[in-house]
């Protein structure tokens, strides 16, 4: 199995950064696309931005231009960096892997999350 491990999250102010990292483990050469999600209190877990093995990114519109998202496969790590953070943003941040394991078999997997907190 492949086994995900997020960091990064914290407190920052309104207007202020942070870059979340989500290092991957085992059978990583089963990973296909790689995405963040989040989950705000009280509602349900949302994709932020996801990555394929080719790098073609897909950004949600409430983050396009001030999240982005890349991978680097030699070292098995995803990251999303988040600039002009805004409270909104607030949530846990979950790293999810998509692995094929078989011809037409795919699994999700994903990791424990971080927490990212904005003050206004």
């Amino acid at each position: 199995q492949v086994q995900l491990v997020e960091s990064g999250g914290g407190l920052a102010q309104a207007g202020g950064s942070l870059r979340l990292s989500c290092v991957a483990s085992g059978r990583v050469f089963q990973i296909t696309t790689m995405g963040w999600y989040r989950q705000a209190p009280g509602k349900q877990r949302e994709l932020v931005a996801d990555i394929s093995s080719s790098s073609s990114t897909n950004t949600a519109d409430s983050v396009k231009g001030r999240f982005t998202i890349s991978r680097d496969n030699a070292k098995n790590t995803l990251y999303l960096q988040m600039n002009s953070l805004k409270p909104e943003d607030t949530g846990l941040y979950y790293c999810k892997a998509k692995l094929q394991v078989s011809i037409e078999g795919y699994v999700d997997v994903w990791g424990q999350g971080t927490l990212v907190t904005v003050s206004s």
